[in-house]
């Protein structure tokens, strides 16, 4: 080691750590999610089998989003005109349909996020590298959770996973999300796909 060095040395011990993330607030959670319209990311989905699944998101706030899976899955969720619809590949009958208002995905896709809201987060805590916020419809807890992942400088949603009434839990692990741009009215549209699939 030159002398130079060596004299800089000890003073590394004086410089400050970096500090530890600290909980970012709900109002700016909120915020952040209220200010994405378009998303676009690579996914990867671990099932409550333990199994899993990748493929592509696409997100279009409010109230629509769908889930292209790759092969050899080829499944499609697509969440569109306040329903979700979950088409099979390896089934010829109609999709299955519910209304997007029964799921906790819902608490994301909302015209207006509000995580403020009475009773809908019960649980916000921070590890260090990220901040957890787990919410659920206050009026309909029974439909389930989701957990909300995110970190800091700047604030961005990593997963999220979602435990149904069951108790059955999905994890989603977003990949590098392209935000902004128009996306095609027929990516959300169950009508469009359930006639092009044939179903």
């Amino acid at each position: 080691m030159n002398r130079r060095l060596a004299l800089l040395a000890p003073l590394a011990f004086l410089l400050p750590f970096p500090a530890a993330a600290e909980k970012i607030s709900l109002a700016t959670l909120s915020s952040y999610l209220n200010s994405l319209t378009t998303v676009e990311s690579d996914f990867t989905q671990v099932n409550s089998d333990g199994s899993i699944s990748t493929g592509k998101i696409y997100i279009n706030r409010p109230g629509r989003v769908r889930f292209e899976y790759a092969p050899p899955d080829r499944s499609l969720v697509i969440a569109g005109g306040q329903q979700v619809a979950i088409f099979d590949a390896k089934s010829n009958q109609p999709p299955e349909q519910y209304p997007l208002k029964r799921t906790p995905l819902n608490l994301i896709l909302a015209k207006d996020v509000n995580l403020g809201q009475a009773k809908m987060v019960v649980g916000h805590s921070d590890d260090g590298t990220s901040t957890r916020v787990s919410a659920q419809d206050p009026e309909n807890p029974e439909y389930g959770t989701i957990e909300l992942v995110f970190t800091d400088n700047p604030v961005e949603l990593r997963q999220w996973i979602i435990t149904d009434d069951l108790g059955a839990q999905t994890t989603v692990i977003l990949g590098e999300m392209k935000k902004g741009g128009q996306m095609r009215a027929s990516l959300f549209d169950i009508t469009a796909e359930t006639a092009k699939r044939g179903n």
